[in-house]
């Protein structure tokens, strides 16, 4: 389940997209619902979702995801969430509904806006002050909790 994620936009300095499309960010600017992996640092693959429209960058970033049976930190961070999926450049621009390797489903439970922390994004320099972080507040596995917020007790 994934239990964080951040969103960019082109119209924002911390989106890849920001100031034009390249080789290397050109999935960005893709088809809504495809992923776009870059490396992060030259050493993590990073898991994103396009999303919007074409020809305009704006994705979701997965930063952690719950794996049952797993230790709940194993995905705990974007870099974590690739590793622990064999996620790498090869999946880049891969439509999430038709591929046979990496796909996202819907949960049949609902969450309420209470089950949700909003914050600001972390990791990056520029446009930290937008409020497009979300994570599960119930969750153990979420990479970096909002200062104040405690790590829910094993039940």
């Amino acid at each position: 389940m994934i239990v964080e994620t951040e969103a960019y936009s082109q119209e924002e300095e911390a989106c890849h997209g920001y100031s034009k499309k390249t080789a290397s960010n050109k999935s960005l600017f893709g088809k809504p619902g495809t992923f776009y992996i870059y490396k992060s640092y030259g050493i993590h693959h990073c898991l994103n979702i396009v999303t919007d429209k074409d020809n305009f960058a704006s994705g979701v970033l997965i930063r952690a995801v719950y794996i049952p049976q797993n230790n709940e930190r194993s995905a705990a961070g974007p870099g974590l969430v690739t590793k622990a999926f064999g996620i790498d450049i090869s999946f880049n621009a891969l439509e999430i509904f038709n591929n046979n390797s990496l796909w996202i489903s819907q949960r049949n439970s609902i969450l309420e806006k209470k089950d949700l922390i909003q914050t600001t994004r972390i990791g990056i320099s520029k446009a930290k002050n937008i409020k497009w972080r979300w994570y599960l507040k119930n969750s153990r596995s979420v990479s970096k909790r909002l200062k104040g917020d405690r790590t829910p007790k094993f039940k």
